[in-house]
This record gives C-alpha cells, sequence and structure tokens, in this order.
C-alpha cells in the first residue's frame, strides 16, 4: 500500500510560472498524491490557468484542491497547506520551481528503506541561460548553502510539531534548524528532484534588504542556540547574493 503524499504550491501572481510547477506534479511517476494549491487571491491569471488542470487531475487518479483567499504571507499561506494536507509526508514547492518527473517516487523509494523526518536532494538551479546544479549535504557546521527547500519532504507529523512562525522570509531556515536540533532523522539523497529559478525577494539586489536578510539569519541561528560565529555565514551569504546572485 502506497502512502499518501500531499505537495502544496503557494502562488500569489504566478501567471507566467505556475503552469511549469502544475505540470511538474502532474506528470510524477507516483501513484498516490494530493495537490493543493494556496493562492493569495491573485489579480493575474494565476487561478484559471490552475483551475484548467482539474480534469487532467481527475483523469491521472490525483486529489486535486485550489484556494484562493488572503493571507498574511507565504509562510501563512504554506501552514494553510500543512494543515489541510491529508498525506503521510508533505512536499512544497513554490509556483516559480518544479520537479522532475520521478521526485515523489525517488523520496518514497528512499523514506521506504530509511524511514525519515525531512528529506531533501541536489537541485538544478536556473540563472537566465544559465544553469547549474546545487548538492545538498548534511554536516557540520549548518549552513543553508547545504540544503534546498524545493525539493524538501517533511512529515505531517514533523509540520505539526514545527508549523512556520510567521517570523521573518528565513522561516523555512528557522523549520530546518529546529528539525536538526530535535534531534530528528534527516536523509539527503544527491539526486536532482527540482529546477529552482534564481530571483525572488531572498535575493533582491538592495543593500538595505541584504543587512535586513543578513540579520533575520543571524537572529535564527541564535535563537536555535548556535554561536555568534556564524554572524561570518550570514555576511558570505548575502555578499556572495548580492554580488554573483
Amino acid at each position: 500500500m502506497y502512502p499518501l503524499v500531499s505537495i502544496i504550491t503557494v502562488s500569489f501572481n504566478s501567471e507566467k510560472t505556475i503552469k511549469d510547477t502544475i505540470e511538474s506534479v502532474l506528470n510524477q511517476t507516483y501513484e498516490k498524491i494530493e495537490y493543493l494549491i494556496i493562492d493569495g487571491k491573485s489579480k493575474d491569471q494565476t487561478v484559471q490557468i490552475a483551475e484548467s488542470y482539474v480534469d487532467k487531475f481527475r483523469e491521472k487518479g490525483y486529489s486535486y484542491q485550489i484556494i484562493s483567499e488572503n493571507d498574511s504571507g507565504i509562510y501563512d499561506a504554506m501552514n494553510k497547506g500543512i494543515y489541510l494536507a491529508t498525506g503521510e509526508i508533505i512536499g512544497i514547492i513554490n509556483s516559480d520551481d518544479w520537479y522532475e518527473p520521478q521526485t515523489v517516487e525517488r523520496m518514497m523509494q528512499t523514506y521506504e528503506k530509511d524511514p525519515f523526518d525531512m528529506f531533501y536532494a541536489d537541485i538544478r538551479v536556473i540563472k537566465g541561460e544559465k544553469t547549474f546544479v546545487k548538492h545538498s549535504k548534511l554536516r557540520e557546521p549548518v549552513v543553508s548553502r547545504d540544503w534546498n527547500h524545493p525539493t524538501t519532504f517533511i512529515t505531517k507529523k514533523m509540520y505539526q510539531r514545527f508549523p512556520y512562525k510567521l517570523e521573518s522570509l528565513h522561516d523555512d531556515w528557522d523549520l530546518y534548524l529546529k528539525i536538526r536540533k530535535s534531534g530528528s532523522k534527516i536523509v539527503v539523497l544527491n539526486e536532482v528532484l527540482a529546477n529552482f529559478r534564481l530571483g525572488g525577494a531572498s535575493n533582491e539586489k538592495d543593500i538595505k534588504k541584504s543587512i535586513q536578510r543578513g540579520k533575520a539569519r543571524y537572529r535564527i541561528y541564535r535563537n536555535n542556540g548556535y554561536s555568534r560565529a556564524y554572524l561570518i555565514e550570514c555576511v558570505f551569504i548575502e555578499t556572495v547574493k548580492f554580488f554573483f546572485a
């Protein structure tokens, strides 16, 4: 009996990219998937595009739900989707990104061999016409460049224990650190399972916002019991994003 996997996409005015995201879920090779699109009341054609796939998901045998309503930001929307999800394991793929066809199947094959609380894998990063692979690792020191959120799958039980805090743009990193500190089982697979378009608020090139992001990241490290030495890591990450991303 295959466990049900829930996939969540949070969207807002994503008409240019959400088709790729939706089709990547529709084209999965795994049999039991429910897909929830949590939209923030988009003003463009995002919801209409999502609704155009209702029949295709029904034909595939996947549960498909679209909710469009006001929210308090991306992590509030993610928490809504997690609350509604009924799968044993949950993946979150944003509306700029997309899965490889075998993503869910490879994740579940890994889970069957080595049950985990959290899983992530390699990612293909797209910057204009250029691409490169960002590899995943599980090591010390704990740095965000070793982790790839679009490839992450977490058990429903773990999400219930650690919901997103709705405090900053780095709520996802806070969740990752909490899971690490809790001693939960984390498994990494070195295969490309998702594609990530470089850009968005976390990579915006603005000195003031870079400083704010760095401070928020450092505060999360400290709140989770990590040393002041991680200030160097936070400065390094924002410097790389500013000059090279």
